[in-house]
């Protein structure tokens, strides 16, 4: 056996000797939110109740649970729903911190890259419907960069030893620009290819915790802490904290949850939980703020990431394939510690000036084309332990107050589980807990265990799905994706059988929503952004997917007329301010500097194309148009679109949404358009074919391929 072969085998041997010994009572049906809930409540004491449901609060409660400890989690908001459902994707050792380990003989930061290459390769095990290598071209764009930074990949794959997940290789200029002809070729000398990991980030967050729910932890989310518990110690006379007061942030019950020994995983809120504990600790948290932007998938290969090794202002830039579109980031700013992040324009514009370095003058690199933005907090952290408490700790710190409070913070998302593992054994000999070691390497998580590379053909077989349905379920849900397939309805078509899309570009189908509830699933926001992963591809498609997403829901929790307006409201506010949908109305409100400006205004011929087109439209010369207004020019060129579409269409326009598009609302739509600031707009794309042909033979074409915020 090879190296790699061997610690494999290892891994899956440790694994089956855990399963063995580890008690799966949810292994058919989860729990409800409210049995979870009421099991909080009744249980006298807990061993462990871990606060935050991140990757790190949700790997913890999975450690515990799995040592036989009885575990409890509570999330104030939902799981994954700050950084960790915000990240870059990838599953990574981290090549530029090897980089830094090199040139300044750091052993320490060695180690964590080491580390990390080690959870890289664990993650990818036992998720392997969510995760996936993925390799990442370097460009060289000078001679000697090519031999300097091939000796530090090959470090870098040397470092990971039997781990390693492919060889990386040197390209030539032709074959470079063959994997990735979007490539900028001026000056290009070749490239080096290397391998790290890649997920989808939140799912992967919820199959830790659902994973813990399985084997008997007490999770519930939107449950926030109030106030800890303490209790004076009989021998010390000091006190000790004994659990927390918590509140149902739904029905406003609260309630105590008490137990031996309570973790704090807060992530950027880590300062919160250990002023509760005691209000004169000092911050140990220092924000910093990650943009990332996603354009659409024909910016960059299908299967192929790009490394900017050094931006203009010395930050990295990765530019990568996922879910079909392409995801670019990430800034690194210091920001405010908040719980609903924004991103800035001026990070959005840094990444995309980035981005127009390395690509062909021939791609058009369009500000129009970001169809979804966010920003992230990274907590990274100052070691209390310390006699430097001005110096940021470059991996994680794991602390035990005077009270007994554990508190976990820092690290990145690789390395979850190995935080979790450091952070439970601190507990069981802060409060001698007992349960033995960690048995979380090779435990596969939820969905994992029943999957294959071809499941998704027996999902097309067995239920009628369609192919790129069922490809988008086994990779989401693994083997539990035949339990959303059994929820599908008919379609009332010849094909699909069954799978009614919530948008017609994207793979999502309404039974996710109905499968996202048994998942925990207690809002709009919960389904558009962390089950499904629609708010973060696209936000206009998201918007366009909420009343049904929010019609489905409330049937099955049995939501008042009141309450679904305030959910679908609350998720257009998410996506207006979170995921960037602001930026589209800026863009075309004037607010920024999307106008007509004075060389345009000066130029009359333009202005007549334009206000021309627009009354081509507005026959009866009332300053705006209306669906019925559009329908009727369709009609003189024989094409039919159905009503429904043809409101979003005119909604993507209409700003000040009263149901028709006023003669300065397109003029500046197509200032925009003009400018590159809005791509492909349906409205525009409709109204210049019709112009252009009034008995045009066949379909307009009105999908959408960018529509950009």
């Amino acid at each position: 056996l090879s190296l790699f072969q061997l610690e494999h085998f290892s891994a899956r041997l440790a694994y089956v000797a855990a399963e063995g010994e580890l008690k799966q009572p949810f292994k058919d049906e989860l729990p409800t939110r409210q049995a979870q809930l009421s099991t909080l409540q009744d249980t006298e004491e807990f061993d462990v109740l871990v606060v935050g449901g991140g990757a790190t609060g949700s790997g913890c409660a999975l450690d515990a649970v799995t040592r036989n400890l009885k575990t409890a989690l509570v999330e104030r908001n939902d799981f994954s729903s700050g950084t960790s459902s915000r990240s870059t994707k990838l599953i990574h050792g981290g090549v530029r911190y090897l980089q830094k380990a090199i040139m300044k003989l750091d052993y320490e930061q060695y180690m964590m890259v080491k580390e990390a290459l080690h959870e890289r390769s664990n993650l990818l095990d036992i998720a392997p419907h969510l995760s996936a290598p993925l390799p990442i071209m370097l460009p060289v764009y000078k001679w000697w960069q090519l031999p300097y930074y091939w000796a530090g990949i090959k470090m870098y794959d040397l470092v990971a030893g039997g781990q390693c997940l492919k060889s990386s290789y040197v390209l030539s200029k032709n074959k470079a620009l063959e994997l990735f002809p979007m490539l900028k070729k001026d000056k290009l000398v070749g490239a080096i290819v290397y391998y790290d990991g890649q997920h989808n980030d939140a799912r992967m967050n919820l199959a830790i915790a659902l994973t813990a729910a399985r084997h008997g932890a007490a999770i519930a989310n939107y449950t926030e802490v109030v106030h800890l518990l303490k209790k004076t110690d009989a021998g010390t006379g000091k006190e000790k904290v004994c659990g927390a007061r918590c509140r149902d942030v739904i029905t406003g019950n609260e309630f105590d949850v008490r137990a031996k020994c309570v973790i704090n995983a807060t992530g950027p809120f880590t300062d919160s939980l250990r002023k509760m504990d005691d209000g004169k600790n000092t911050n140990i948290c220092q924000p910093s703020a990650g943009v990332h932007i996603v354009i659409p998938g024909y910016y960059s290969p299908d299967n192929m990431g790009l490394l900017d090794p050094a931006t203009s202002d010395g930050r990295v830039i990765f530019f990568l394939p996922w879910e079909k579109m392409t995801i670019a980031g990430t800034t690194d700013t210091p920001t405010d510690i908040t719980a609903h992040p924004i991103p800035r324009e001026e990070d959005i514009n840094f990444i995309l000036n980035e981005v127009r370095n390395y690509l062909s003058p021939d791609v058009e690199v369009r500000r129009g084309d970001v169809l979804a933005a966010w920003s992230g907090i990274r907590p990274l952290v100052t070691d209390p332990n310390s006699k430097d408490t001005q110096s940021i700790c470059r991996n994680h710190i794991v602390n035990v107050s005077d009270s007994g409070l554990v508190t976990i913070a820092g690290g990145k998302w690789t390395t979850y589980r190995s935080m979790a593992e450091e952070t439970l054994d601190a507990a069981v000999a802060a409060h001698r807990l007992g349960g033995g070691p960690s048995k979380t390497v090779g435990l596969v998580l939820e969905g994992g265990q029943d999957w294959s590379p071809t499941l998704y053909i027996r999902l097309v077989q067995d239920y009628g799905l369609e192919n790129e349905v069922a490809q988008h379920l086994a990779a989401t849900y693994g083997g539990k994706a035949f339990d959303v397939a059994k929820m599908a309805r008919v379609t009332g078509k010849r094909w699909p059988i069954v799978g009614n899309r919530l948008v017609s570009e994207f793979p999502y189908i309404e039974s996710e929503v109905r499968y996202a509830v048994k998942e925990y699933a207690c809002t709009a926001i919960d389904v558009i952004a962390r089950r499904t992963r629609l708010g973060f591809l696209n936000v206009q498609a998201a918007d366009e997917a909420l009343p049904r997403i929010v019609d489905i829901m409330g049937k099955m929790l049995d939501w008042s007329d009141k309450k679904r307006t305030e959910e679908l409201e609350a998720a257009k506010k998410f996506l207006y301010l979170e995921m960037g949908y602001r930026s589209r109305s800026e863009q075309l409100t004037g607010t920024t500097e999307i106008t007509l400006d004075t060389q345009e205004v000066a130029n009359s011929v333009l202005i007549d194309r334009y206000t021309n087109r627009f009354h081509k439209f507005d026959k009866d010369s009332k300053g705006f148009i209306t669906t019925v207004d559009v329908q009727r020019v369709l009609q003189n060129i024989s094409v039919q679109i159905d009503e429904n579409a043809l409101h979003e269409i005119l909604n993507e326009v209409d700003l000040n949404k009263n149901g028709q598009v006023e003669l300065n609302e397109f003029l500046q739509l197509m200032s925009a358009v003009k400018k590159g600031q809005v791509s492909d707009s349906r409205l525009a794309i409709l109204m210049k074919t019709a112009e252009e042909s009034l008995d045009l033979r066949g379909p307009v074409t009105v999908d959408r391929s960018g529509g950009g915020v």
